[in-house]
């Protein structure tokens, strides 16, 4: 028993150690702490080369917590085409958001009215999380334009537009009159858009129905955008030729954006400041870097305000043909006019519109009556004047004046002429 009980010692320390006396006990508990503090103790060595010591700096991160980020959805929830009949309040049920929302994004859109603008062809992207939150909205115009809308954390929407210069390109079209322009132009390759631009432009100058004969021809030259390239559909008219046996008419756009006959003299009417018969007081200037009030975020005010009383008479600002008519939640009744392929008006919270789209309208001319429609505080009347897609300022913006080029700008425009029909001829 002596013996199986000094090898079972011998193999476990702790009864090894009780088995010691006292004295030992004492002296071999204080060897080991010595040496177990020494092993702890910093050394006196450099660090090496490969280890940085970093300032761990508590204060900042608890003041300063680094941004959540939340997590990315790849692929939209539901993606639709645009077809004639679709309406927004049934794009928003099938992609499964709720109406709530879709009035969210729409008071974002107040600032670009983007959704209004949808045509068969377009497309409309849904994202949303987990809980089926909508995150993110994107309206696909083409290559070149988009429209972001994304969802703040408190569950607002901001805005955002794309624009992409893209490439562009020189297109020649030439044709014999057969029969009416339109379809004369049709058959050759110019798109309704491209044919209504240019007997707007040139209604003051020849009468379609009645001057042209079988046997006259044309020339057009047009510059079209390319994305990657991919037509973006977006083409900006730059000449035309239009010879009618023994007289021609002409027009080419100046590098000033407005169109003169070969000669120099204007073919646009010049606008006018106010969308009024008279002045009234302005409420809200132009704006395009305003703070919310609430949110503390920029909300551009993208036009001017004008304090006038429901069913004051609204005017169109230069000639054109009206594009939109519709109602929206917090523009009101609003009316949209393209006065070529550059400029653009708008007039919103109105009344009463008493024009209809695709109707041709010329400067001066009562459009409609203002009102207090939409998301406001009174009423008023809100103008905008685009160029190039972009809202600038209408009552400072250098706007088309009518009149004719002289001295070094004539001699440029007619380097600019000779070169463009010399393109034109080829074609």
């Amino acid at each position: 028993m002596q013996t199986e009980k000094i090898s079972w010692l011998n193999f476990n320390p702790m009864m090894r150690l009780q088995a010691l006396p006292s004295l030992h006990k004492k002296l071999l508990l204080t060897g080991g702490l010595a040496i177990g503090i020494a092993m702890l103790w910093p050394a006196s060595q450099e660090f090496s080369p490969q280890r940085v010591a970093v300032p761990l700096d508590v204060e900042s991160i608890l003041t300063n917590p680094a941004p959540i980020t939340a997590p990315h959805i790849a692929k939209p929830s539901y993606v639709h085409t645009i077809t004639s009949g679709d309406t927004l309040s049934a794009l928003f049920s099938e992609a499964g958001v709720d109406q709530q929302t879709m009035y969210k994004v729409l008071e974002a859109d107040l600032d670009v009215l983007a959704l209004d603008t949808l045509m068969p062809g377009n497309r409309i992207s849904f994202w949303q999380d987990e809980q089926g939150n909508l995150t993110k909205l994107e309206l696909y115009f083409n290559a070149a334009r988009q429209v972001v809308f994304t969802r703040y954390p408190e569950g607002g929407y901001e805005v955002n537009e794309i624009n992409i210069p893209g490439d562009w390109q020189d297109r020649i079209v030439s044709g014999d009159i057969q029969g009416s322009f339109y379809r004369s132009a049709e058959k050759v390759g110019l798109s309704a858009a491209e044919i209504q631009r240019i007997e707007m432009l040139l209604k003051d100058k020849l009468n379609f129905a009645r001057d042209l004969r079988a046997g006259d021809n044309f020339s057009v030259l047009l510059n079209d955008q390319y994305v990657a390239g991919e037509s973006t559909g977006v083409s900006h008219l730059l000449g035309i030729s239009i010879n009618l046996g023994r007289s021609r008419v002409t027009a080419f756009q100046d590098s000033d954006g407005n169109f003169y006959d070969e000669n120099g003299q204007s073919l646009v009417r010049a606008f006018q400041r106010l969308p009024l018969l008279k002045q009234y007081r302005i409420s809200s200037a132009f704006n395009p870097h305003r703070l919310h009030p609430v949110t503390g975020r920029i909300a551009p005010h993208n036009g001017v305000d004008f304090s006038t009383p429901v069913g004051t008479k609204v005017v169109a600002t230069g000639d054109g043909v009206v594009t939109l008519v519709t109602n929206h939640p917090y523009a009101g009744k609003y009316i949209v006019i393209e006065h070529d392929s550059k400029y653009t008006t708008r007039y919103l919270h109105l009344s009463k519109a008493l024009v209809h789209k695709g109707q041709r309208v010329s400067r001066g001319q009562v459009i409609a009556l203002s009102g207090a429609t939409g998301r406001i505080t009174g009423p008023h009347l809100h103008y905008e004047f685009h160029i190039n897609g972009r809202p600038v300022n209408p009552m400072t913006a250098q706007i088309p004046m009518a009149g004719h080029l002289a001295g070094k700008d004539k001699q440029a425009f007619e380097q600019l002429v000779a070169s463009r029909k010399h393109m034109m001829n080829l074609g």
